[in-house]
């Protein structure tokens, strides 16, 4: 059973139990430095009531890339910008579409997400 608070009628012993409810105060940091030190050793959930949070989209934000080398069979390559050519995008484009495709099906198979 939950504790109901009556904001014109509360007993010293609600508040007192309301106030062991509320979660941490998050502190203000100096640096981002500081901060990713402070997630890296604290529990987010005696800061942050993940239960209510609710999912943002952030369309601007563009992930952060790294460039890397890649070596393929030939006709691996060839096979791929056919394919691409035949759906108007990019054969890198493409690329990235299948493995993000297949990385969330082995998340999703080993129960990840």
């Amino acid at each position: 059973m939950g504790i109901i608070i009556d904001s014109f009628a509360m007993c010293s012993r609600s508040v007192h139990s309301f106030h062991l409810m509320r979660k941490k105060n998050i502190p203000k940091f100096r640096s981002e430095n500081e901060e990713r030190e402070f997630w890296a050793k604290e529990d987010s959930t005696a800061y942050i009531d993940w239960k209510t949070a609710k999912r943002v989209v952030l369309p601007k934000l563009k992930p952060s890339l790294k460039t890397i080398s890649l070596r393929l069979p030939e006709l691996m390559l060839a096979e791929l910008k056919l394919l691409a050519n035949k759906k108007d995008v990019p054969y890198q484009s493409l690329l990235k579409i299948f493995l993000a495709e297949r990385i969330a099906q082995e998340l999703k198979s080993q129960g990840k997400m």
